[in-house]
């Protein structure tokens, strides 16, 4: 705790020198019962001003006055400007230029199918045809159309053994014969092979005779003329 004691001012302040105790009256007292009220009442007086002298120091030590020790600090603020914000800009659409393509229609000619008509080789065989179907004179039909166009024939006869019976018609060859064959299955248009022994007829190979050229008659033909030798 602070003790504060009261400088001669603030004793003038209270009114207390001696012209006041002079004032209470001290003088005109003696010893006694004056003396004592007199000693009373002035501790009370100082007792006054020091209370008073401590409450003032009080306050001075709590609220110092604007110059005890305060500083004021100007803050300016300067502005922040922000640089202008450009406008978006919108790039033009590309224009595309539309091309046209003309596309010339082809026009495709196709040709007629050639015919090739193979050359006939009438000499140097003789041909024999055997009958390899169930139609009767199919052999002797056969035999008077080739006879007809120039070729050399034996009398007809019947397929035997394993090709008795045939759906499509091929030609046989004895190596005799081999020019005469070839040309006559070109113009047929059916296979062409070497003889085979024995041959596949009636009396096998004795059946042949002179003949180098078997053609065996399949139910293609049979009864009607091969479209090779039709106009000729």
């Amino acid at each position: 705790m602070q003790i504060v004691v009261a400088d001669r001012t603030s004793i003038n302040r209270t009114s207390i020198n001696r012209t006041s105790i002079n004032r209470t009256g001290i003088n005109r007292i003696g010893t006694g019962r004056g003396r004592a009220r007199y000693m009373r009442l002035a501790a009370l007086v100082v007792l006054g001003s020091l209370a008073a002298g401590c409450t003032s120091s009080r306050n001075t030590a709590s609220n110092p006055g604007p110059d005890a020790g305060s500083t004021t600090v100007a803050v300016t603020t300067t502005p922040t400007t922000s640089p202008p914000t450009a406008a978006p800009t919108t790039a033009a659409p590309a224009t595309v230029a539309e091309t046209t393509t003309t596309v010339e229609p082809i026009t495709t000619t196709t040709s007629p199918p050639t015919t090739t008509t193979a050359p006939l080789v009438t000499e140097g065989a003789v041909v024999l045809v055997a009958n390899a179907t169930k139609v009767p004179g199919g052999a002797g039909r056969l035999t008077n159309e080739l006879a007809t166009v120039g070729y050399h024939t034996a009398d007809p006869t019947n397929a035997a053994g394993t090709e008795e019976l045939l759906d499509a018609t091929k030609i046989y060859f004895l190596p005799a014969g081999e020019a005469v064959a070839t040309g006559l299955a070109a113009i047929l248009g059916v296979p062409l092979a070497r003889m085979p022994t024995p041959a596949p007829i009636t009396d096998a190979t004795v059946g042949l005779g002179e003949a180098t050229v078997l053609v065996m008659l399949g139910k293609d033909f049979a009864g009607k003329t091969p479209p090779g030798l039709q106009g000729r």
